[in-house]
């Protein structure tokens, strides 16, 4: 999160400094497909030797276990890069990166064209509490929770609940809901038919080659791909220091910089997950490729105020649930209120 976004400072100052980061981060766009294939193939080189390396070490739990979650991190870098694909960010012309989104998309477990689609939508309308329906994580305003029945209520708390929301949560969305995500029947009705046929294929294979080791091997790393997928996601706009507002006062670079967090959880953490933690520049300026954001982002910081997010932090943001309006902050749950005291007679 880019502080200078913040009301702290005066209006003016705020363009200023967003006319310079948006300079800024156009020499950082720059296509390369040569480190475009690099880090694409790499990936899915990493996907398919830990998946047959974990098969070869079942039923050992000391190697297996591991191999599948260095496989599920695999799996999450490749829908990171899909991802990027479907902002043409990776390769120099579309056509090579709708390609390579639609040749990862099996193994990501999600229709490229329809993801698409979907994600440009979420970005166009960052932000905006008028249309939370595009974001990933649905958050709640707190005076809509204080006129909110207690089913609705109840509804929400599960909701929220990062032990419901992250393995559930994950399994659901990538296992049942992007086999016809929204959007599906108008975007790409017969694609998203192809793209299930894929899947279907792919399992055949593990179950041919490995039988129902290698289906039990691909069923965790699916899982354990979904919760870190979740946990990534509600992290990227879900922090104390979040922004959201209404039309006509919103501000997109503000919800772009200080909507979105900038997550700095270590090397590994980037290596594994393609960079996406930068989310703030990515936001600002989806055309930086993955593999210049992390340097993008640190070179910002010699320049910016820019807060990061580390750990702790990052932990304690699934405690938050609501975002306050007047405090303009996303806040706990409010606690319930004490029974009035009786007064002594």
């Amino acid at each position: 999160m880019f502080v200078t976004a913040s009301s702290k400072y005066p209006e003016d100052f705020r363009r200023q400094a967003e006319r310079e980061i948006r300079l800024f981060t156009r020499d950082w766009s720059v296509k390369d497909d040569r480190l475009a294939l690099i880090s694409w193939t790499g990936t899915l080189a990493a996907y398919f030797a830990t998946l047959w390396l974990a098969v070869m070490a079942w039923p050992n739990p000391w190697l297996t276990v591991p191999l599948v979650v260095i496989n599920a991190f695999a799996g999450v870098r490749l829908y990171v890069l899909q991802h990027d694909f479907g902002h043409n960010s990776m390769f120099s012309t579309r056509r090579k990166n709708e390609l390579a989104g639609h040749a990862s998309s099996v193994f990501t477990l999600t229709p490229f064209r329809v993801m698409r689609h979907n994600h440009n939508e979420h970005h166009s309308h960052l932000g905006n509490l008028d249309e939370r329906h595009t974001t990933e994580i649905y958050t709640m305003t707190k005076r809509e929770w204080e006129t909110a029945g207690f089913w609705q209520r109840l509804h929400y708390r599960l909701y929220r609940n990062p032990f419901l929301m992250i393995p559930v949560g994950g399994l659901f969305t990538y296992v049942i809901a992007y086999r016809w995500p929204k959007n599906a029947g108008v975007i790409d009705a017969f694609g998203t038919l192809l793209h299930n046929i894929g899947i279907v294929t792919w399992i055949l294979v593990i179950y041919a080659l490995a039988g129902i080791p290698g289906l039990v091997i691909y069923a965790g790393t699916v899982f354990v791909a979904g919760c870190i997928g979740v946990f990534l996601v509600y992290l990227q706009h879900n922090f104390e220091d979040t922004w959201w507002d209404r039309k006509p006062d919103l501000n997109p670079a503000r919800a772009a910089l200080q909507g979105s967090s900038g997550l700095d959880l270590g090397w590994w953490w980037d290596l594994g997950t393609g960079n996406i933690a930068y989310h703030d520049i990515h936001h600002f300026n989806a055309n930086i490729p993955s593999y210049r954001l992390r340097k993008c982002h640190r070179a910002l910081r010699e320049k910016y105020e820019v807060q990061t997010i580390g750990w702790p932090e990052a932990l304690r943001s699934f405690t938050l649930k609501l975002w306050d309006e007047d405090q303009e902050r996303l806040v706990p749950f409010p606690k319930r209120r004490q029974a009035m005291a009786v007064p002594a007679e």
